[in-house]
């Protein structure tokens, strides 16, 4: 080979060389940063934000306590939220959604919402257009609501502060919408939501899809026949992604009362987020 063709061939090499390097230490060299990042002291002021606007964190054991504070700086380095509607985010705002945002990955390590790119926050509710199905599959003409917190497949959370806030400040009764919306996260990672996240095995699956379709049907049946919803949101009975999303929301919140109204609903949960919310209380 001569020197002209030895070069175009070494760089070829060289390339390779870089992308293999590239592929293998990626994921090395993103783990290192994030456990340099869990590793830093927790700030004075973010402790502060804490006491005074989660009151949800004082609930946890000591070591999780520890976790949630790791998991949070690794969340707000990583993840950006955005201002929306004139709206400038200050580090409470970004505290309190962090805090939330971390409980359900107190008890497992499923990366921080790998498909995530960016949580929009606006001030109070928001409104969006809707195109609802009509009769016969045909389109109606587009609806516009007003929501408190949305997520998408393609990376986005979309939250109200004065929602945040009003959730975060009482944590028992069972209305969360940073849970509710970082459920779906979980749940949308394998690029939709359907109520059932990705699990460690076929059995699991069959356990799980068993016993949500049975209380989803129960919930579903109380509100058609005129009866209370009972422990549940009225909401839960949407579809299933809603009533896993409703359902995580009272996982961690109000625990006790799920295992003792819903205890198979409860295990598959506490499987899940490998977490048990009754020992919290």
């Amino acid at each position: 080979m001569d020197s002209a063709s030895l070069i175009p061939f070494l760089i070829v090499i060289a390339l390779s060389l870089a992308l293999i390097v590239w592929l293998a230490g990626g994921p090395i060299f993103k783990e290192r940063r994030r456990r340099r990042l869990r590793e830093q002291p927790f700030p004075a002021a973010w402790r502060r934000i804490l006491r005074k606007h989660v009151p949800a964190v004082q609930r946890l054991p000591a070591d999780l306590q520890l976790r949630l504070k790791a998991d949070m700086q690794v969340l707000l380095a990583e993840k950006p939220i955005i201002g929306c509607a004139g709206l400038k985010v200050r580090d409470e705002m970004r505290v309190v959604i962090a805090a939330l945002a971390c409980f359900p990955l107190l008890g497992a390590r499923r990366g921080y919402y790998p498909k995530l790119q960016q949580i929009l926050l606006y001030p109070g509710a928001f409104a969006v257009e809707r195109v609802q199905a009509g009769p016969a599959g045909l389109q109606m003409a587009p609806q516009r609501q007003a929501l408190t917190g949305e997520s998408w497949a393609q990376g986005q959370v979309v939250l109200s502060w004065q929602d945040v806030l009003a959730g975060a400040a009482n944590p028992q009764d069972g209305h969360n919408v940073v849970i509710h919306e970082f459920a779906h996260q979980l749940d949308q990672v394998k690029g939709f939501a359907n109520g059932a996240p990705p699990l460690h095995s076929t059995p699991a699956y069959r356990r799980w899809s068993a016993v949500m379709l049975a209380e989803f049907n129960a919930l579903r049946q109380r509100l058609a026949s005129g009866q209370p919803a009972g422990l549940m949101d009225a909401y839960a009975a949407t579809d299933a992604a809603e009533f896993f999303a409703c359902s995580s929301e009272l996982f961690f919140e109000r625990g006790p009362e799920l295992a003792q109204q819903h205890p198979a609903l409860y295990e598959q949960l506490s499987r899940y987020y490998r977490v048990d919310p009754i020992s919290w209380s």
